[in-house]
């Protein structure tokens, strides 16, 4: 969902937590690899709008990108209140294929996934979950794990 390609998008859309923008590139982290889950809503301006949860794209197709702002600042806020887990949610609604993972990635190194993700993922902590990260897959929310 997020390997690299193109990206015209950057960062994060909430300003709370961390963003690719404060990235800290001179950290011993900057040429390491990182691993990573996420949690991916795609909308109509997404580059595939569809997913295993709508294959046609019949839904995602007429989703703003609004709306999926809206619907990942939820997921988000239900995992932050304990309510549900990361990788529980994950595997149940996000649009990309690693849900079945419970939206784990793996491990990956510099320029293997879009570069917003990437510079979303590399701005975290390990343990510390992100704000909206905006890529051309469409809307996530990434929690790095090692």
């Amino acid at each position: 969902c997020t390997t690299n390609s193109s990206s015209n998008s950057n960062g994060n859309s909430n300003s709370r937590p961390p963003s690719a923008a404060n990235i800290r590139p001179s950290t011993p982290d900057a040429m390491s690899e990182v691993r990573a889950s996420h949690l991916l809503v795609k909308h109509q301006g997404s580059r595939r709008p569809a997913s295993w949860r709508d294959e046609s794209g019949q839904f995602i197709g007429k989703k703003t990108k609004q709306a999926a702002m809206d619907e990942l600042l939820a997921y988000r806020g239900e995992i932050e209140s304990g309510a549900v887990k990361f990788e529980d949610l994950a595997a149940k609604v996000s649009d990309c294929s690693s849900a079945k993972h419970g939206g784990d990635l793996g491990s990956f190194g510099p320029g293997k996934m879009q570069k917003s993700f990437e510079d979303g993922t590399y701005a975290l902590k390990v343990g510390e979950m992100s704000g909206v990260v905006d890529s051309d897959s469409g809307l996530h929310i990434i929690l790095r794990t090692a």
